[in-house]
């Protein structure tokens, strides 16, 4: 007999595979790397539409990173601190990101594929029209999350708190938002397939009932009011 499906999927990750030993590398546009060990030391660095394989990237205090367009396969970045890592229109697979802290991570139009992000501070994390499956958030605290329009499949958040999260248009398969604290949701009605906890739905009740066109009245104030 087959097994049932569990619900919702978990996303299906793996570490990044990586040489034993890298070779000092350098993030260029257009570069092809591999098996590198790539550090951004100061201000910023210019890696658009560049192939980066089996490497790791390290950088502190810079200004901006730029992997617009790059295409990354089996990465590890570790302990980036910087104002904007830019990501749009890039497609990661098999890619982690752990520590650190960003201003703004833009990933507008990006594809991930097995993607995880632990323990990082962003304050605004941008992901409109972006297709994230098999993604993982853990330990992280987000600012703003805006991801209007785009595909959330096997997505999972796990100790994770974002203060606002745009939700307007989103399409959500296997979206486990249990270890998600969020202080607000900008549509709620896009979160028809997710999974959330009875205390998360207990403390957006009120969104989720004017979702519906259900009037939510203070029945104690209403008594007090003179007729």
């Amino acid at each position: 007999m087959a097994r049932p499906r569990t619900h919702p999927a978990p996303p299906r990750i793996t570490d990044p595979d990586l040489p034993r030993h890298l070779a000092p590398g350098r993030l260029a546009r257009h570069a092809d790397l591999t098996g590198a060990a790539v550090t951004v030391e100061a201000g910023s660095a210019d890696g658009a539409h560049a192939r980066v394989s089996e490497s790791s990237l390290t950088a502190a205090s810079v200004d901006r990173i730029d992997l617009t367009g790059a295409v990354m396969s089996d990465v590890r970045i570790a302990d980036v601190s910087a104002v904007e890592l830019a990501a749009r229109d890039g497609s990661w697979r098999t890619v982690s990101i752990a520590g650190g802290r960003l201003g703004t991570l833009d990933a507008g139009r990006a594809r991930w594929d097995g993607v995880e992000i632990r323990g990082i501070r962003v304050d605004y994390l941008s992901a409109p029209a972006a297709v994230l499956r098999d993604v993982r958030f853990v330990d992280c605290r987000i600012g703003t999350l805006d991801a209007p329009g785009s595909t959330l499949e096997r997505v999972q958040f796990v100790g994770t708190t974002v203060d606002e999260f745009d939700t307007r248009e989103l399409r959500g398969s296997d979206l486990d938002l249990r270890g998600l604290d969020a202080l607000a949701f900008t549509d709620v009605r896009a979160l028809r397939n997710a999974t959330v906890s009875l205390r998360q739905a207990e403390s957006h009740a009120a969104a989720f009932a004017q979702a519906l066109g259900i009037e939510v009245r203070d029945d104690a104030r209403d008594e007090r009011m003179p007729r």
